[in-house]
Order: C-alpha cells, then sequence, then structure tokens
C-alpha cells in the first residue's frame, strides 16, 4: 500500500490522500485549499494524478477543506462514486452548490469592479456542476463495511460535525486510520469520538496541536459578550460557520434568553445555507446530543434572513441586535457586507467562535489588524473583536491524546501528523513524541509513504 500526500499536508486546508494498493487507487477526502492565496492557487494547479485511474473517493465529512474540490473533480471528468456517511452526503447537497454560487458571485463582482487580473474571471466550478457532481454521491452508515477495488473500508464516529467520521482502510494486511476532523469530548452539540482499532498508520489531525481550549462554560463566555454589547447599544457580529458551529450558536442563545441571562435582543441568522443546515441535523438528531425537541427549540428567537433583500435589510435595524452570517473566517459570504457596513463603528463587537487558518480575514483580525479589505476596499477597524475558544468543532492536543489513549493503538502505530499549521504539527509532534509511545512523523506535502 502507498499514501500520497496531495493535500492536508503542512496546511490546515485543501485535504487528499491518495492510497493505491496494486491497480486499486482512491481518494480519501477531496477538499479546497482556504486561507494564503499562494494555498488557494494550488485549486487551480492540475491534480498530480490521473482521474481516470481513481476507483472511488471517500470523504470524512462535509467541511469544504475536505469535500470543496469534489465539484471541481467532477468538472474535469471525474463518474466514480464518493463514499460518505448519510449525514455528510445530505449536508454536502446544500455546501457545494453554495460553494459554486459564490464563487460565481465573486467572479461577477471582481469583473463588474474590475478588481480582478483577468478581463473575465471565471469560478473554480459552478453552482450547477456542483449539483451534478451529487449525483456520484454513494452513503453508508458507521461501522457499514463497504470495499472498493482491494480496499475494504469502515466509517467511525469522529464527533466534530453532524456526519463526521474516521475512515478505516484494510488492504495487504495493513490498516491504516484517517482520523478525519476528530471533536472534543464535551462538544456542546456532538458525542466524543468513537475509539480507534489497532492500526499500522494513522494520518492524525493536528488543528490544536499547540493549543488548549478554554476550560470555561461558553454559556458564560457568550452571555457576557452579549451582555456587554447590548449595553453599549451595538450590534454583535458572528461569523459563522454554516454547519455545526450556526447550530450551537443558536442553542446557547436560546438558552441564555430562555433563562433570562441575555436581554431579548433580536437574533438573525444571515445564512441561506445555515438556516438548511439546521433542518438536517434535526434530520438526524440520533448522531448528537440534542433530541428532536431541542432541535426545533433552536429557532425560538432566532428571525431567519433567507433572501439579499431580507439581509439588506438588517442595516436598518437601529437596536441592539446579533447577526450570525458566514463564513466562519471571513473569507466571504454576508458577513462580509455587515463588515463594510459596522466595522468602523466602535459600539460593535465581532466575536470569531472558531479556528481561523492563517492568511484569513478572521486571522487578521483577532491579531490586531487595524483595517481589512474587503472587496477591493480597506475597512478601519473601530469595533472590539473578541474570541470564543468553547465552541470549537475540533480537540486540542490533550483531547487527541485522550482519544489515542482510549483507542487500541499499539508502540508499532506509525502517526503521520497531518492538517495543522507548522506550528501546531511540530508542537503535537514533540507532546506526543514526549508523552506517548507511538511512532510520530509530520507528513510533507506531496510525500509518499509506503507500507
Amino acid at each position: 500500500m502507498k499514501i500520497t500526500f496531495l493535500g492536508g499536508a503542512e496546511t490546515v486546508t485543501g485535504s487528499k490522500y491518495l492510497v493505491e494498493s496494486g491497480s486499486s487507487r482512491i481518494l480519501v477526502d477531496c477538499g479546497l485549499f482556504q486561507g494564503y492565496k499562494w494555498l488557494r492557487n494550488r485549486n487551480w494547479q492540475p491534480l498530480p494524478l490521473d482521474i481516470n485511474t481513481l476507483d472511488a473517493v471517500v470523504l470524512t465529512h462535509a467541511h469544504l477543506d475536505h469535500s470543496g474540490y469534489i465539484p471541481a473533480l467532477y468538472r474535469q471528468g471525474f463518474r466514480k462514486p464518493v463514499f460518505t456517511h448519510h449525514a455528510s452526503a445530505a449536508l454536502c447537497g446544500i455546501l457545494l452548490p453554495d460553494s459554486g454560487h459564490i464563487q460565481e458571485e465573486d467572479a461577477r463582482y471582481y469583473e463588474r469592479h474590475k478588481l480582478s487580473k483577468h478581463e473575465h474571471p471565471e469560478p473554480l466550478y459552478d453552482r450547477a456542476t456542483a449539483e451534478q457532481s451529487m449525483s456520484l454521491f454513494e452513503t453508508v452508515e458507521f461501522g457499514e463495511t463497504f470495499t472498493v477495488g482491494a480496499f475494504t473500508m469502515h466509517l467511525q464516529s469522529a464527533g466534530h460535525i453532524l456526519g463526521a467520521g474516521s475512515l478505516i482502510v484494510e488492504a495487504e494486511g495493513k490498516h491504516v486510520g484517517f482520523s478525519g476532523d476528530v471533536g472534543k469530548p464535551d462538544d456542546v452539540l456532538m458525542k466524543p469520538p468513537v475509539p480507534l482499532p489497532e492500526l499500522d498508520v494513522l494520518l492524525l489531525e493536528s488543528t490544536y496541536g499547540n493549543r488548549r481550549h478554554e476550560d470555561s462554560d461558553p454559556l458564560d463566555q457568550l452571555a457576557a459578550i452579549v451582555n456587554e454589547t447590548a449595553e453599549a447599544g451595538g450590534v454583535l457580529l458572528i461569523p459563522s460557520f454554516a454547519v455545526g458551529r450556526a447550530q450551537a450558536l443558536q442553542y446557547l442563545l436560546t438558552t441564555l434568553k430562555r433563562k433570562k441571562r441575555i436581554p431579548n435582543v433580536p437574533v438573525f441568522l444571515d445564512s441561506p445555507m445555515a438556516i438548511s443546515v439546521s433542518d438536517i441535523y434535526c434530520r438526524y438528531s440520533q448522531y448528537h446530543r440534542l433530541n428532536h425537541e431541542q432541535c426545533y427549540q433552536l429557532c425560538e428567537g432566532v428571525t431567519y434572513t433567507r433572501s439579499v433583500e431580507d439581509s439588506m435589510a438588517l442595516s436598518g435595524v437601529q437596536y441592539p441586535h446579533i447577526i450570525i452570517a458566514g463564513s466562519g473566517m471571513a473569507t466571504g459570504g454576508r458577513i462580509l457586507h455587515h463588515f463594510k457596513r459596522l466595522l468602523g463603528n466602535y459600539r460593535t463587537t465581532v466575536l470569531f467562535t472558531g479556528y481561523q487558518a492563517g492568511g484569513t480575514r478572521g486571522e487578521k483580525m483577532i491579531d490586531g489588524a487595524e483595517e481589512v479589505k474587503i472587496h477591493g476596499e480597506w475597512i478601519p477597524i473601530k469595533a472590539r473583536v473578541e474570541v470564543m475558544h468553547g465552541l470549537s468543532g475540533h480537540g486540542d492536543y490533550m483531547d487527541i491524546q485522550h482519544w489515542l489513549e482510549q483507542s487500541q493503538l499499539t508502540k508499532y502505530t506509525n502517526i503521520q501528523l497531518v492538517h495543522g499549521e507548522s506550528t501546531a504539527l511540530e508542537a503535537m509532534r514533540d507532546h506526543l513524541r514526549r508523552t506517548t509511545r507511538y511512532n510520530v512523523e509530520v507528513a510533507s506535502y506531496r510525500s509518499i509513504l509506503k507500507l
């Protein structure tokens, strides 16, 4: 067996791992590169493989840094199956077309305002292509064995978001695990990740390889920020990932209102995609902590703004209120229009609730940038910028270590660290080498591991 690291190596985005055994070839995850421009440029470069020889793609979960390149692969002629969990397929049915739509809109905007070096900028793929690529999806249940060529595989729950799984692959007498993104044991919505079986090799995510999550109650954190912003007469802007994070925020805000710990300020979920995702969380309630009734209570006190007109009308709301909008790293979406309108107001609070990849607007704002470029225009930042770590969907390095200790790994397990920034990868490697018995290395981009 042979593994080639085509993405998610030495970076936290673009996860793609080519796995080969004899004439059988699968691609585990098929993600978009995000963040720094030099990374995003990789999306436009040809994949260093012949897609006609691929037997299948297998997705660990639906986030775009793991699934978002599938429509591009489809556009290039790929017509083999894409295997993933039922809930992940449902989420991809929303995320991928929305990604294509945003790319179309951005291309039109940049052409109209002459903000691109290309006279007629084109999207990597459009909504129609993304919708067509969904015809490739074949769904499986956690624990269900399926085969592709020489490979026997199954997914097991990894927490993180709805449908997220770790993939276990067997071929040539070897067992390889792909952790995917691993959730926290005490996540607001998701159940703890299932321990791993005995493995020869594990590709392990390292997003929080150099950081611990704050040991604080997210309800307390959120209540304090909402109350301070409301007392100042301001607007709370929350850039949010549509999957998982938006639903957790709805749950926390409605809980705080019900307990009268915050004033009954209007809450607007300004994301058609997050609204649709909330429906999917209700449909698949057996895979997370909330029961069916609690899922539908997420909507209490939250106003859904689906149309562009509804979103634009929020500019006329004068009293204190809360806007949750995509994208979570402020790389696109409706949050940017609210930023342009409100970042210059010192009464505004911007609350980031998840990991911010290097090169994103979110990362720059957290690092104290005094202005940020949006749609070709530099916007001064007078707003207060806050970070809430308690809602991250990723386990930190101690959570990951405890997960490994609960698993059936042995001292012979070879761990290849992936999906992390360089500092996180190095810190995770040093920590695991110091505290565990595993052989731990950092995987390099486009390197090859032979088993």
